[in-house]
Order: structure tokens, then sequence, then C-alpha cells
């Protein structure tokens, strides 16, 4: 690993030392076991719905590793794809069966099985991010050190009964990556599909934060948390979507270049030039070309 390297993980763990100074522990809350929807609807399954709901994670994470390993489908061209998507997929497989032995007798041992596996799709994304935007051998060699964190952070929590370095592995790659995405060049076309796989995450986060309204807004039909994991499996999906139709960046050097140009042109203008309707019409326009040009 490069000195450059080194410092950046270095500054990372820092970072993470001085967090963990300066908050108070976050405890897991015994009334996050208590979901809206408890219902035994079918089969003598407990908490139906919230069990049931995680199949298209199956579905949809076995899909993906059939086609990242059959005649090389998703054309991965570098051994760090290879194993940061297969990796990612696993995570979405496991999520499907953690989820659902959790929500069968959810408890805090219960909650670990749950958690992992959703960790693992997590880091993996990231170093797929580093992988594409930043650069390969990186993204490769940060595969294990990210997997290990999310791991830990599990460790963490159970043992110590603090939320604080899960918190950290769960939500950091929710601002890295649109960040990433937005001032780095892509490296294959049909990146859009991020921005999709980003909002139904989001969108996601809002049901489960929801749970109770929900099922009430909706006469008891269905619970924020079940439409939560709907949403969730949307990102695979999407992100599987993706990897179908890509292919090679061609103009990601160039795109750079005027993606540079354009936020020199954004700094200058925001700093020199009086506002008016134009010159916010202009920097809007620089931001739209940021996030959309892969």
């Amino acid at each position: 690993m490069s000195k450059r390297g080194v410092y950046g993980w270095v500054v990372a763990i820092l970072c993470f030392i001085i967090l963990m100074l300066v908050t108070p522990s976050i405890p897991q809350s015994e009334e996050y076991h208590n979901f809206a929807d408890q219902r035994d609807l079918f089969f003598g399954i407990p908490n139906t719905l919230n069990v049931v709901s995680n199949f298209p994670f199956l579905v949809i994470g076995v899909i993906g590793l059939i086609l990242c390993n059959y005649r090389n489908y998703f054309q991965l061209r570098l051994p760090g794809e290879v194993w940061g998507w297969n990796c990612f997929f696993v995570g979405v497989v496991a999520v499907a069966f953690g989820s659902g032995y959790y929500h069968l007798k959810p408890d805090d041992d219960r909650l670990v099985w749950d958690r992992l596996p959703m960790t693992i799709a997590f880091t993996s994304i990231v170093a797929i991010f580093i992988l594409e935007r930043i650069d390969e051998r990186k993204g490769t060699f940060s595969i294990i050190p990210l997997l290990l964190a999310g791991a830990i952070s599990i460790a963490y929590w159970r043992f110590f009964d603090d939320l604080r370095p899960y918190a950290v592995v769960q939500f950091v790659p929710c601002i890295a990556i649109p960040i990433m995405a937005i001032l780095l060049p892509p490296m294959y076309t049909h990146s859009m599909y991020w921005l999709w796989a980003a909002g139904f995450y989001l969108l996601a986060k809002v049901e489960e934060a929801e749970d109770k309204p929900i099922y009430k807004w909706t006469h008891h039909i269905v619970s924020g948390h079940t439409l939560k994991h709907l949403c969730a499996a949307m990102v695979p999906v999407f992100l599987t979507l993706m990897l179908a139709k890509r292919s090679i960046e061609t103009e990601r050097f160039s795109s750079h270049f005027f993606s540079l140009y354009a936020m020199n042109e954004f700094a200058r203008r925001l700093l020199c030039a009086p506002i008016s309707h134009s010159s916010i019409y202009y920097l809007f326009s620089c931001f739209i070309t940021q996030v959309t040009s892969g």
C-alpha cells in the first residue's frame, strides 16, 4: 500500500477514535423489537409479513450470484470486481435468512444475524465504489478490511451494547457514495442506477422509522417494516440491472476534465459574481451536470 493510502487509513482511524471519545454510547433499545405487525397469518409463521417479505432478497441475491459467475454475464473485468460483487450478492442472500430468522422471534441475539449480512452488503458496495471511482488496486485491497470493520462493529455492539460503530458502518456509505458519485468520474455507463438504488434505500429507512404510523394508515393491512424490506430489496434489483446494461465509459477522462472545469467555474461564480436569476440557474445547472455526468 502506498504512503498516501496508509495516511488515508490513519486519518480515518483517528477520526473514528475522536468520534468515540466525544460522543455518548448508543444502547440498543428493547422497543426496537416491538414491531407494529405481529400477526400470524398463515402456516403458523410468527410475524408472517415481516418474515416472508425477506424472500425477494433471496431471489435477487441468487440471480446476482449466478450472473456474476456464469460465463461472466456481467463482464466483470477485474478480480476486485468479481470479489466485491460476489460478496455483495452473498450478503443479499444472507439478509433473506438472517432477517427472516430474526423476525420469527425478535430479540438482541437474533438481531446479530439480521445486521451482519447487511454490513457485508454495505461494506462490499463501498469497496466496489472505491475500485470504480478512485483506484482499482485500493478498492480491491479494501474489501477485506471493510468487511472486517463491519463484523467488528456488530461484535462491539453485542458485547458492549453500543451502536456507534455500527451506525458509522451503516451511514458513512450513505454520505461517501453520493459524494464520490458527484465528484469522481465513472468507470462504467448507467451510473444513474446508483441514484435509483440510493433513493429506494432512503425510502426504506423512512418506512422503517414510520412502522407503526404506516400500519395504522393502511388500516392494519401492511406495516412500515414490511414495506421497508420490499423497498430495500429494490437496491440489489437496480444494481443488478446496472451490471447487466452497463459498458465501459469511453468518455471517462474527458468528462472528468469537464467536471473539474465546471466545478472551478462554479466556485468562481459563487465567490465573484453578483447573485441573480441567471447566476443561480447556472450554479444549479453545474450541480446537475455533476450528478448526471455518469
